[in-house]
């Protein structure tokens, strides 16, 4: 969530930056609205409650006194649940409140004005088949038996396949540590605080969340979710900062949308793993952080020898949490296009204010930053691989760095 101190005092700034994302403006309005009812009322109740405590300190009981005291209780009956009615509705509207955009985000409505940055890599037009008939030749992907056994949306990974998801995330972590980050292994479930703190939301347009339990458990659709929450509630000491960690987890996401023809096979399932990277940073230092994702994302597809373009977000397309974003998107010859494959976001202090996550500065506290970015999410890069990887003998060359992991250097 902002800082409502931004809202009070640069009220035209927000509602500029709220229109820039595709927000209705007058969330601004209604949030002050909300504020002002419930700052009124913390006024009254903090009179009464003084109050209250004069009357019962009084050394002389007379009966004026006790009548006061009585009154005063029932006042209290009355406007404390109001107080805490209103609190409620002020935090819901403060919530609707997206994170700003950086100034060095492109202005645009939607994906389209999104802004190539960078292109790497020479695209082999030659190859057109697509990964679902490459897998099934190869007997290492299976989408029958797994909706079969689970639904639409869910698969087999077999034999080679299997492998190959075990060595993305291997090489994933490995290369993450000798980079300074942290390993993790995450929880695979969050409670609603940590899934609804991060953006992840259980019901409307953009629901990702499974969840069980009444909606108090969720599936993570990323360890973002748990990493975030890991030091909630805590206060970092600067000294520390940043830290970086390096999280395997399975993701979980409903994806019920309408995605259009390039979202078969592989590129939009309902349960996969991820390797993520994940940073609690100083506020000075969070945007060369989130550029430093980016070069290790970048360095990460070069290593595998997948071609990619890099593009950052227009302010329509950033979402609610994120102020500044990129993705890379790989090359698949199966749609003779590029399809994404990462992100990496700087949502500055915005999750940070929902977990309550804060570090110690001199004599002061501060609200921490925090900086995600997807590494390798194992089914898009299992696409670009068999792809990219293809040879004129249907067998698929194994891109160097993996091949210590499944001992081979092709698939046959």
């Amino acid at each position: 969530m902002l800082n409502i101190n931004l809202i009070r005092e640069n009220p035209e700034v927000v509602e500029e930056g709220v229109r820039k994302k595709g927000y209705d403006a007058g969330l601004v309005d209604k949030v002050l609205e909300a504020d002002m009812a419930r700052r009124e009322l913390i006024v009254k109740v903090d009179d009464s409650r003084k109050e209250r405590n004069e009357v019962a300190g009084a050394e002389q009981r007379t009966k004026d006194i006790e009548q006061r005291g009585r009154e005063i209780k029932e006042e209290l009956k009355t406007l404390e649940p109001q107080l805490k009615e209103l609190e409620e509705q002020f935090e819901n509207a403060l919530g609707q409140i997206p994170n700003l955009p950086s100034d060095k985000a492109p202005t645009g409505a939607g994906e389209e004005d999104n802004k190539e940055v960078s292109v790497w890599g020479e695209p082999d037009k030659t190859k057109s088949k697509d990964h679902l008939e490459i897998g099934k030749t190869l007997g290492i992907i299976d989408f029958e038996r797994g909706a079969k056994v689970a639904g639409s949306g869910f698969y087999y990974l077999k034999g080679d396949g299997a492998l190959l998801e075990l060595a993305l995330v291997q090489y994933g972590l490995k290369f993450l540590n000798e980079r300074g980050f942290t390993p993790v292994i995450t929880p695979d479930l969050a409670q609603k605080r940590f899934y609804e703190g991060t953006g992840y939301l259980p019901k409307g347009e953009e629901a990702q969340t499974y969840t069980i339990n009444d909606g108090e458990l969720g599936l993570i659709a990323t360890a973002e979710v748990t990493l975030a929450g890991y030091h909630a509630d805590e206060i970092l000491n600067s000294k520390d900062l940043p830290k970086q960690y390096a999280g395997y987890s399975h993701c979980f996401r409903m994806e019920s949308g309408a995605y259009g023809k390039y979202s078969k096979g592989l590129y939009r399932v309902h349960q996969f793993s991820k390797v993520e990277m994940f940073a609690f940073t100083k506020a000075e230092e969070s945007e060369s952080i989130h550029e430093g994702f980016l070069k290790l994302e970048e360095e990460f597809w070069q290593s595998l020898g997948i071609p990619y373009r890099v593009l950052e977000m227009c302010t329509g397309d950033l979402g609610a949490q994120a102020a500044r974003k990129f993705d890379l998107e790989a090359w698949m010859p199966g749609r003779n296009d590029y399809g994404e494959i990462t992100s990496t976001s700087n949502t500055t202090d915005y999750q940070a204010r929902n977990l309550n996550i804060k570090y110690r500065d001199g004599n002061e506290t501060k609200f921490s930053h925090t900086i995600n970015g997807t590494l390798v999410a194992t089914p898009r890069a299992i696409i670009a691989i068999l792809e990219n990887g293809l040879e004129e003998d249907g067998s698929v060359v194994i891109p160097e760095v993996l091949r210590q992991y499944i001992g081979k250097s092709q698939i046959t």
